[in-house]
């Protein structure tokens, strides 16, 4: 499935919008997570722990919306958006949504 931020698909018509289609995931860091990334913070650099869990809840959101269009008989997304929120006491969860429109585009 194609899969766009972008609203249309160059040299691809679009021959039906179904309808907004949605996923969304919420992923918990533990305290290790934080530990490490604490230390990554005095000493510099990226902490490759939160990036991971990052992309798992990308993965994961875009994944749940794509299943979501695909049983609404679509062939592709447009308009992808994606928006991460902190949740939970202390913003101790993470929280991403990924949102677009499932169409149907001409072969």
């Amino acid at each position: 499935m194609l899969v766009t931020t972008t609203p249309t698909v160059e040299g691809r018509k679009i021959i039906k919008y179904i309808g907004l289609v949605t996923g969304e995931t919420i992923i918990g860091a533990n305290i290790f997570k934080d530990l490490f990334a604490g230390i990554t913070d005095i000493v510099g650099g990226r902490s490759s722990s939160y990036e991971r869990v990052l992309r798992e809840g990308k993965d994961t959101a875009v994944n749940e919306m794509q299943q979501y269009a695909a049983a609404l008989g679509a062939n592709a997304i447009v308009g992808v958006d994606l928006d991460y929120e902190t949740v939970g006491s202390g913003g101790s969860m993470l929280m991403v949504s990924a949102n677009g429109t499932a169409v149907i585009l001409a072969d």
